[in-house]
């Protein structure tokens, strides 16, 4: 049986949509699909200020529990829409998502 290796993606994420995500108001993002981004995977967002073009230090981690491919439903190709759910449980023996 093969192994699903998940990835860790680290994205810019704006204060607002940061604040969003936070408060669980946005349960999604809509990203271009530039990193494959697939189920199970985990979301490190960092909240970003375009205007200082600096990171704020705060970070949230989500996981990926559904990606909708552009080219239907009015999305254009090459992007996605990505659905958060619950971080699942991290393998035994593993304490870092970054080893994930």
């Amino acid at each position: 049986m093969a192994l699903t290796t998940r990835q860790t993606h680290e994205l810019k994420t704006w204060p607002a949509c940061f604040a969003a995500v936070e408060s669980g108001a946005k349960p999604f993002d809509v990203r271009e699909n530039d990193r494959n981004f697939q189920a199970g995977d985990v979301l490190l967002l960092r909240e970003y200020e375009p205007d200082t073009e600096q990171y704020t230090g705060r970070k949230l981690l989500r996981a990926i529990s559904y990606v909708l491919h552009g080219g239907s439903f009015g999305l254009e190709a090459g992007w996605c829409v990505v659905g958060f759910g619950a971080l699942p449980p991290l393998p035994p023996g593993i304490n870092d998502t970054k080893l994930w």
